[in-house]
């Protein structure tokens, strides 16, 4: 039986004997229960054009910028609170059903604003983990989300890199460490499309994502854009007032309910967000 005919039919059995938990404390309801909700902090213009990072007013480029080759990055969430928790638990804990919630968001901020030219791609791919790490989870958590934004997207989604070797986690290296560490980790599969959409769970230095693009640009790719559910700010997370998502819904196109304005510090009831 074909595995998308298994899941349909047995998706609801499981539910029923194995309920959804929220992805941010693991005890209320599914996708986000009413607390972690409120905490969530989507990512919204003013913002830096390039990478996406929030700014007291719009501006080209920023010194959160990804290194070249990275044309262009956005992020759904700010990497914190239930967000850093359900991304945790997507890797480390093989919550495996959020990735459809975080890459639905994705997808969703993808697209806000609008049909954008310089948005437009050919395919999505995403960074791929090394053979060890897949092996011990079980699964390649970029890629889940990468299927589930591409479909939103309605994109075609290809593994157009490998991974060189492991070089070990990244979380206590700085910026520079870790672009030395992941120069050359990855190699193209074949020539790439000439606009590529690469995906991973968190964009923080960059280093790792602007390896990919590297290599899909030495092998004759034109354009690389970057998409993550989240960002990571060090020391700037407590700075955003949280803009909240309406009780169980990640995914859903908002109608109103706050987001950041960076520009005010506070919400901006005015524009739309994730959410009812």
């Amino acid at each position: 039986m074909p595995r998308c005919t298994v899941r349909r039919v047995l998706g609801p059995v499981l539910d029923a004997l194995f309920p959804r938990r929220c992805v941010g404390c693991g005890r209320g309801p599914w996708p986000l229960c009413t607390a972690c909700a409120a905490e969530v902090v989507e990512l919204a213009p003013p913002w830096c054009e390039r990478c996406g990072a929030p700014a007291a007013r719009a501006t080209s480029r920023c010194p959160d910028c990804p290194p070249q080759p990275i044309a262009l990055a956005r992020s759904a969430f700010l990497f914190d609170g239930p967000v850093r928790a359900a991304v945790h638990r997507l890797k480390f804990s093989g919550w495996r059903a959020v990735a459809e919630a975080l890459g639905e968001a994705m997808a969703i901020a993808w697209t806000r604003g609008g049909v954008d030219p310089d948005l437009r791609v050919d395919v999505v791919t995403w960074v791929p983990l090394s053979r060890r790490r897949a092996a011990e989870r079980g699964f390649d958590q970029a890629r889940a989300l990468a299927v589930v934004a591409a479909a939103r997207l309605d994109l075609p989604v290809a593994p157009l890199l490998r991974r060189e070797g492991d070089p070990g986690p990244q979380a206590r290296r700085g910026r520079e460490e870790r672009r030395a560490v992941m120069a050359g980790r990855f190699r193209a599969r074949s020539e790439p499309p000439p606009r590529v959409l690469l995906v991973d769970d968190v964009l923080t230095t960059g280093a790792t994502a602007a390896s990919c693009a590297d290599a899909l640009v030495r092998a004759g790719g034109g354009r690389v854009l970057l998409l993550t559910a989240a960002r990571a700010l060090p020391g700037r997370a407590g700075a955003y007032t949280r803009g909240g998502l309406a009780p169980g819904s990640v995914v859903a196109p908002g109608s109103g309910s706050p987001v950041v304005d960076a520009s005010r510090g506070r919400n901006d009831p005015r524009k739309a967000t994730l959410g009812r």
